[in-house]
């Protein structure tokens, strides 16, 4: 076999993985938003049954609806205000990562909101690094390998960012690694925090910006021209700046400024699928993006809303695009490639655990 073979959905799930784009809030365990929500006296599940939730959370994000959509994430957060509780989550994020084959994950979060009952967001900051060490020593004991670092997001419709993007200093050398503004793209274009993002690089601090998934081109294009983003959360509009009306595809300014500089695109296929940005996965840019060569990144966005892992958004590729081994080892390096840790322990995780192991699950 060779890495031009298509692997078997068991190699795609024994193959190591690096995912960049995954929020906190949006990977609960079903259970354990059951478990914490009787301990504190929760009372707004749709069910307490942890199939039918799951079943619930995916549902409501497929229903088209932005009020279900919205609705699901109230009862993540409700159920994450506790100290203990932020622990277990991220403790249980890394653990799960790990058994689909994740060995380095950049895992995102609001702190701010996580505060309603009194932490303050350096509480919830330590006690997300604290779950993810857990998780990782769990995972190391079960025989599994991963790094989880800590990408801090600031709302945009809110007035936090600065305050969080001055945390993302204060933590960067105990596993916050960046910086993101989420949130409702109309309306809250990524220029309205520009004093943040001007701050972060005086800091010389990474950050990526969510862009181009709700709102189209202007967004992409003040996310990296007036704000100087290094990956683009999403970015799947930049097909929108593509003709593929001719018999060769041909990129606008913006499209081949974000190809030329080798800006890494953040893409959740079937995240995308529920937002309507795509109606099936065969529709998905990424197809074309990949041929392209531009760097795209495969992620899972929100592991509970879409009943989603790496493992699965690998597999929806490999049979809608029939990608084989070159291709998903292309996408992990390129995550890694893009990573905001030091590029010293980027090419350790490269060279000593992606590539070996590829050339040796594809040999089988």
């Amino acid at each position: 076999m060779s890495l031009k073979n298509r692997p078997t959905p068991d190699q795609v799930k024994r193959l190591p993985k690096a995912l960049l784009h995954d929020h906190l809030d949006g990977g609960l365990r079903p259970q354990t938003i059951i478990d914490i929500a009787r301990e504190i006296g929760y009372a707004s599940l749709p069910t307490h049954d942890a199939k039918e939730l799951g079943d619930w959370f995916r549902e409501a994000c497929d229903s088209g609806s932005l009020v279900r959509y919205l609705e699901t994430f109230s009862h993540t957060i409700a159920v994450m205000q506790r100290r203990e509780d932020i622990v277990r989550v991220a403790r249980e994020c890394a653990i799960d990562l790990a058994r689909d084959g994740v060995v380095y994950a950049e895992v995102r979060g609001a702190p701010e909101l996580f505060t309603n009952n009194g932490l303050t967001m350096s509480d919830v900051i330590e006690a997300t690094l604290e779950g993810y060490r857990l998780g990782e020593a769990e995972a190391k004991a079960e025989g599994f390998s991963i790094r989880v670092t800590s990408i801090l997001c600031g709302m945009r419709q809110n007035k936090l960012s600065q305050e969080v993007a001055e945390l993302v200093v204060k933590y960067r050398d105990a596993g916050v690694v960046g910086f993101d503004i989420a949130g409702p793209e109309d309306g809250f274009p990524p220029s309205d925090q520009i004093e943040t993002f001007d701050y972060l690089r005086r800091e010389n601090a990474h950050f990526t910006i969510h862009a181009g998934e709700a709102y189209g081109l202007p967004s992409i294009w003040e996310a990296i021209q007036l704000c100087g983003a290094e990956r683009l959360g999403h970015g799947v509009r930049i097909i929108d700046d593509i003709d593929f009306s001719g018999p060769t595809a041909k990129l606008g300014r913006l499209s081949s400024y974000v190809r030329d500089r080798r800006i890494p695109l953040e893409l959740c296929p079937t995240s995308n699928l529920q937002t309507g940005a795509v109606h099936t996965i065969k529709d998905h840019p990424i197809g074309k993006l990949a041929k392209l060569r531009f760097r795209i990144t495969l992620n899972t966005d929100n592991r509970l809303m879409s009943q989603t892992s790496m493992s699965h958004e690998m597999n929806e590729l490999v049979n809608a695009f029939d990608w084989n081994f070159t291709d998903l080892q292309r996408v992990t390096i390129n995550a890694l490639k893009s990573a905001f840790i030091p590029f010293e322990e980027r090419l350790a995780i490269i060279e000593e655990v992606v590539k070996p192991a590829y050339l040796s699950i594809s040999a089988e």
